[in-house]
């Protein structure tokens, strides 16, 4: 599996960093995984080579570019039908509300934990996270490649175990310092980003969802230390192999 870095930045985008927003690429599929503000204008393919795409939660900094991309497919002389579209009930009847109407260029699948859809050769599990809305964590799997990817969440409850084992868990780090001095609970701080992978016996780690107004190095000094190996950041318009 290949992994392409659309944007990382935590909470809202700045220029030439977008928002959440990957694609997973496998076997000549290709999935959009979180459409953060600025993700559509920078995706690394063209548009309509996207096989599918997940939304974790309804957040706008995870969603927002679902409207980017429902414009650029609809209102052109061949619009496209019919993508899958797999995302928590709540993402889909935000999106409907917006726009009031079911966009035709989406077929909307709503999952939530334990679904399990195959994208081509791409296996994706989903778990539900701890956060304020409902959000899916994923397991992508992929010629015996495995990446979790935390979405946003807190440590609170059993989606770790889905992450058992991953060669990669790219994990949210919206805090840097002490556990105790995060003003909100449903987000992870750096350290506990690495305590988790190891915890869960990750090979690889990698950061993302920081804010732009923290020091990203200082993020990766805190998740190093508790993962206790080398831990790379989400790079917008960088590329690696699983």
């Amino acid at each position: 599996m290949r992994v392409h870095i659309i944007g990382s930045s935590g909470t809202f985008p700045t220029f030439g960093q977008p928002a959440s927003g990957y694609i997973l690429e496998h076997a000549g599929t290709r999935v959009w995984c979180d459409a953060g503000p600025g993700t559509f204008v920078s995706l690394p393919v063209e548009p309509d080579l996207i096989d599918a795409v997940v939304i974790s939660h309804q957040h706008p900094d995870h969603c927002s570019d679902l409207l980017a991309a429902y414009h650029a497919w609809t209102f052109r002389p061949e619009p496209r039908e019919s993508v899958p579209l797999y995302a928590p009930q709540s993402v889909w009847d935000r999106m409907v509300g917006f726009i009031d109407r079911e966009p035709s260029c989406f077929e909307f699948r709503p999952v939530w934990t334990g679904d399990r859809v195959d994208c081509g050769r791409m296996t994706v599990e989903f778990v539900e996270m701890d956060h304020s809305v409902p959000t899916v964590g994923s397991r992508w799997e992929g010629h015996n490649r495995v990446l979790f990817y935390t979405a946003d969440t807190g440590p609170a409850g059993s989606w770790r175990e889905l992450a058992i084992g991953a060669n990669l868990v790219l994990s949210e780090a919206t805090y840097q310092g002490p556990v105790g001095d995060k003003e909100y609970p449903h987000h992870l701080t750096a350290a506990e980003a690495g305590s988790i992978a190891r915890e869960v016996g990750a090979e690889r780690l990698m950061l993302t969802h920081i804010p732009p107004f923290l020091d990203k190095s200082v993020s990766v000094a805190e998740a190093e230390q508790t993962f206790d190996r080398p831990v790379r950041l989400a790079v917008a318009g960088t590329s690696f192999d699983v």
